[in-house]
């Protein structure tokens, strides 16, 4: 005879959370969540490569726009996307001008340019596909970066003024990513700079 204990009816329940659910817990958790439209999916941790890759590109970036009317976020900012009821960390957001915050405080944002991400093995085709689709729906959303932590390489996506996305990718280490919608370019050399792709760190 088989017996069902309540411990595992509660484990084989699946709980979809309320937005404003998902930000009380987010409030008090040790570490960051994403909202998926209902499901809340912790993050996993980074490697030192990616944290590299990251910090090299937010810190030239800010340098380089210094004194313009830019809000450059990395890692902590949370980004709302409406359309599809999805809160996320985005890597790296620059804002033109003013942020547009949702609720009353000012964690969270809506309204980024550009966006950059930084690819795991875990994440990459969550990054390039369903993630891509909801990043497009928001309207101030222009140019979409995508870096591999494991080899010179870099994804570059740009809106055109008729609403199109043209693709370009930048391989080696002596290229350069020349952005769009901001005045700014970096050398893949300076993006990697201190990564060591010999080192297996885990994955995310």
């Amino acid at each position: 005879m088989k017996i069902k204990t309540m411990a595992t009816e509660v484990q084989t329940v699946k709980r979809f959370y309320t937005p404003e659910e998902y930000l009380a817990l987010e409030e008090q958790a040790e570490f960051k969540s994403e909202y998926r439209n209902g499901k809340i999916v912790p993050m996993t941790g980074g490697t030192t490569n990616h944290n590299k890759i990251a910090g090299n590109f937010y810190a030239f970036l800010r340098f380089a726009l210094r004194g313009n009317k830019y809000d450059i976020y990395i890692g902590d900012v949370r980004l709302w996307i409406p359309k599809y009821r999805q809160y996320t960390y985005p890597d790296v957001m620059v804002i033109e001008g003013q942020p547009v915050y949702t609720g009353t405080s000012t964690t969270t944002v809506t309204n980024p340019s550009l966006i950059v991400e930084v690819l795991s093995k875990s994440t990459q085709n969550y990054d390039q596909g369903n993630k891509f689709l909801y990043y497009r729906s928001i309207p101030e959303f222009k140019e979409y970066i995508l870096i591999d932590q494991y080899q010179y390489r870099v994804m570059h996506y740009v809106k055109t003024g008729d609403g199109k996305w043209v693709f370009d990718e930048i391989e080696g280490e002596s290229a350069n990513l020349s952005l769009e919608t901001v005045d700014f370019e970096i050398t893949l050399t300076d993006l990697y700079e201190q990564v060591d792709f010999s080192v297996n760190d885990g994955e995310e």
